[in-house]
């Protein structure tokens, strides 16, 4: 409660001081994310209830456990029968923003416009690099609005704001980096590099390779831990940040993941690819969701309005419930 109320009294004050000066436009002035119309609603499904499945099978889903019953550990040490319930929920919001403080999901700006903090792009017949800052919001929408509490594995902890990379040094610098990823050296060499080849093949179609921890398909390697990217696409790139921080809140212990027997979460400091998949939601709303790794070739055309280079992305996590009596 201390915390949101340091970040709400910490915006009440940016926006205050920013009413004083003269009024400028920013890339961040969209208002607050409407989730009824911003997040792509049909990437909840396949839902599967008791191992019947509800909606189209898509390769995008996790591989799922076959039996329809599954047992938990009680307080009385017996185990407690129940139904498997196995759905996608749209947990947490990420942005990527070349503007320091662009808050895209707020629709608000907390930091001036210019500094070193700033983002960049730079393209060459080559390759790209693309540097951004992030954030990272707890944004159970299913709880925001209200809707299936009654299912048990539901998140039910209200919006906050987990992560703020401008105040990240780890972040800012891949050098300093290695402090929470140290196993990075491990990665940069010829077979580490070899091996995401077949990664990048099976994320073309809708796939991952979870034990390829250290790829992201056709985005490149998950290494370093930072804001920064080699894509030549640009909502490839961001993507591909954005899919770094969901590696690095697991690191930090601000996430968590679904077991498999459904009987509860747990720490996530190496992720699982499969158990995600994202749309983007602005500046452009995209009518599907991707896979980690999924190539811009299928999918980021007409995604990247000229003049808007702050990226706002819905997260969508794979949730392995066992309702209990």
């Amino acid at each position: 409660m201390i915390r949101k109320l340091v970040i709400i009294g910490f915006l009440t004050f940016v926006g205050t001081v920013s009413a004083v000066e003269p009024a400028t436009a920013s890339p961040c002035d969209q208002g607050f994310i409407n989730p009824l119309t911003s997040v792509h609603w049909p990437c909840i499904f396949p839902v599967q209830i008791a191992g019947i499945s509800i909606g189209s099978k898509s390769p995008l889903d996790a591989d799922n456990p076959r039996s329809p019953i599954c047992f938990c550990p009680s307080s009385f040490g017996i185990p407690l029968p129940g139904i498997r319930v196995n759905f996608w929920a749209p947990n947490r919001w990420i942005d990527t923003v070349e503007n320091p403080g662009c808050m895209m999901p707020l629709g608000v700006d907390i930091l001036a416009e210019n500094g070193r903090l700033h983002g960049s792009t730079r393209n060459t017949h080559r390759q790209g690099t693309t540097f951004a800052q992030t954030h990272v919001y707890i944004a159970p929408v299913w709880a925001m609005l209200g809707l299936f509490q009654d299912i048990p594995c539901l998140e039910t902890r209200g919006f906050d704001v987990a992560l703020i990379s401008e105040v990240l040094p780890t972040y800012q610098n891949e050098v300093l980096g290695s402090i929470i990823n140290p196993e990075a050296v491990l990665f940069g060499n010829p077979a580490a590099l070899l091996a995401c080849v077949a990664d990048a093949g099976v994320s073309h179609t809708g796939g991952t390779i979870d034990a390829l921890f250290w790829c992201m398909g056709g985005w490149g390697l998950t290494y370093p831990l930072g804001g920064r990217s080699s894509s030549a696409d640009h909502v490839e790139a961001n993507a591909a940040i954005a899919a770094k921080q969901i590696f690095t809140a697991g690191r930090l212990g601000l996430a968590r993941e679904s077991m498999r027997n459904g009987c509860g979460e747990r720490l996530a400091p190496i992720w699982t690819k499969s158990l995600y998949k994202m749309q983007e939601m602005r500046p452009v709303k995209q009518s599907s969701c991707v896979n980690i790794g999924r190539t811009g070739l299928l999918w980021s055309s007409l995604k990247h309005p000229v003049t808007q280079d702050n990226y706002a992305w819905q997260v969508f996590e794979k949730v392995f419930c066992c309702v209990t009596p």
